[in-house]
């Protein structure tokens, strides 16, 4: 009995050791995973913050937890499991409808540009937004699940692709660590970008001259850099859209946009060598980000001329 104890206590060990092991594994390659996906992280980070904008400060946390909370379902619900299965069965179709999501940012980018251009908004129009906040809240919402969708797309491609070849049970942990963690550092971040201004109002309420002066610049720079937040997110959307469909079509044998705009960018980075791998990248996204907004135009005329038609 005492030796059949021991022998058991032995495996319960050795099971503990190949479980931390495991975990372990999955942290490594976690870690690895998130940060090639570092670059879309950002701009999920820079996206978000465009739709809570207009809220009562009141409304602002509780706007960004039902988007972290759609983030979760996204992430959990829908990507992860399809993700699994199409890594097991169909591993070609994951390029395809990345390229059919990238598309979709294309549009969207697209569609917040010509809009900007060309749309005035009249005090009529703001009275109504005023009046209806509850339906606003959830059509930004909404919105920003539906971005997010595609950009943790991205994200879990990304992550996927660095362990593709383990287990699928390996997989699954990694997605799940990268899926959770990167949803609260980008809500996170997104949570305390939005209520600087009310720590900047705090803090100029504080005795202290430097804390007061303190406060209320940040009070006067939170409008521009929300705005600035704004401009970025729409360029994050055309230039991540941009960038996943033409690396799409090279990875289906149509290489000369990815190989033209990765030349230009490195003939530029080069002709500045200080500071040539920033002026590199920059330029990269720039191509990508053209490639993006024609696409999205292109797919913006015809969505407008389709819904124009039955309108009429």
């Amino acid at each position: 009995m005492p030796s059949g104890l021991a022998a058991l206590l032995d495996d319960v060990a050795a099971l503990t050791r190949l479980a931390a092991v495991s975990i372990d594994d999955v942290g490594a390659a976690a870690a690895k995973a998130g940060t090639k996906a570092a670059g879309v992280v950002v701009d999920d980070a820079a996206v978000t913050p465009q739709y809570v904008t207009d809220f009562t400060p009141d409304r602002e946390l509780p706007v960004i937890w039902r988007i972290a909370k759609g983030s979760l379902f996204n992430k959990f619900v829908i990507l992860l499991p399809i993700g699994l299965l199409l890594s097991a069965f169909l591993p070609w179709a994951i390029t395809p409808i990345l390229m059919a999501g990238g598309a979709f940012l294309c549009f969207e980018g697209a569609e917040k540009v010509i809009h900007k251009l060309s749309h005035k908004q009249d005090t009529a129009e703001v009275v109504e937004q005023v009046q209806d906040m509850f339906a606003l809240e959830n059509e930004r919402v909404k919105g920003a699940v539906r971005t997010d969708l595609i950009l943790s797309a991205e994200i879990m491609a990304i992550a996927l692709a660095e362990v593709a070849d383990r287990s699928i049970p390996m997989q699954a942990g990694v997605l799940a660590v990268v899926g959770l963690l990167i949803t609260a550092a980008v809500y996170g971040a997104v949570g305390l970008i939005v209520k600087m201004d009310d720590f900047g109002l705090h803090l100029a309420r504080r005795p202290s001259a430097a804390l007061q002066g303190f406060g209320r610049g940040l009070v006067k720079a939170m409008p521009i850099v929300m705005s600035a937040l704004g401009i970025i997110g729409t360029a994050a959307m055309i230039w991540v859209g941009g960038q996943i469909v033409v690396h799409g079509l090279a990875v289906f044998g149509v290489a000369g946009p990815e190989h033209l705009i990765h030349d230009i960018a490195v003939a530029a980075g080069e002709a500045v060598p200080a500071i040539g791998g920033l002026v590199e990248w920059l330029v990269g996204a720039i191509g990508a980000g053209i490639v993006g907004l024609i696409l999205g135009g292109i797919i913006a005329a015809i969505y407008n001329a389709v819904k124009g038609k039955k309108a009429a």
